[in-house]
């Protein structure tokens, strides 16, 4: 809302410093402005709001509502994560278990995954749908893993919460002053 109303602010002063152009001068034209979110209401994450909204529907509703987020509950994306930890050695189960415990104490909240690829212990962090959130984790983690890098990976669908919200697209007209 704020970029918005700080285009509107450039624009109209464009208008005023140039002179007031007449309605038949002006041209529109349709701008994409990218945006957050809302963010979800704090109060309301991690409940399930149907049990605590009265509705009257067939019980088959709720049964094939329920049917459906448990068949979906492992559905997996084409995504991103940061590989903190990669050996085959003799305490590599020892070295992943360690890394995995230490991120987990200083990343709260930050979903870590250990697996086990023969002959490879790894250990890898976040759901990423995009390579550049990847690299963002990477740099804010590179001082403590310096040996961490992007993979590319089948993901969990990231948790939508107060601090995971999606950038959503807007329309804007812009006026402009007609080309004479």
């Amino acid at each position: 809302m704020k970029k918005i109303i700080i285009i509107l602010a450039a624009v109209s002063a464009l208008f005023m410093g140039q002179g007031l152009a007449s309605a038949q001068e002006l041209q529109e034209v349709d701008s994409l402005v990218y945006k957050r979110a809302d963010l979800m209401d704090a109060e309301l994450v991690g409940r399930n709001i149907l049990n605590e909204v009265n509705v009257k529907q067939d019980a088959s509703v709720a049964s094939a509502y329920a049917s459906h987020v448990s068949k979906n509950a492992g559905r997996v994306i084409s995504g991103y994560r940061v590989r903190i930890f990669f050996d085959n050695g003799q305490t590599a189960r020892a070295g992943a278990a360690s890394v995995q415990s230490r991120f987990e104490y200083r990343h709260p909240g930050v979903a870590v995954y250990m697996a086990y690829v023969n002959p490879y212990f790894k250990v890898t962090v976040g759901d990423f749908r995009s390579k550049s959130d990847a690299v963002r984790m990477l740099n804010s983690i590179k001082s403590e893993f310096p040996g961490a890098f992007v993979v590319k990976e089948n993901i969990n669908y990231p948790v939508i919460d107060e601090e995971h919200s999606y950038i959503v697209v807007d329309t804007v007209k812009v006026l402009r002053k007609a080309e004479r």
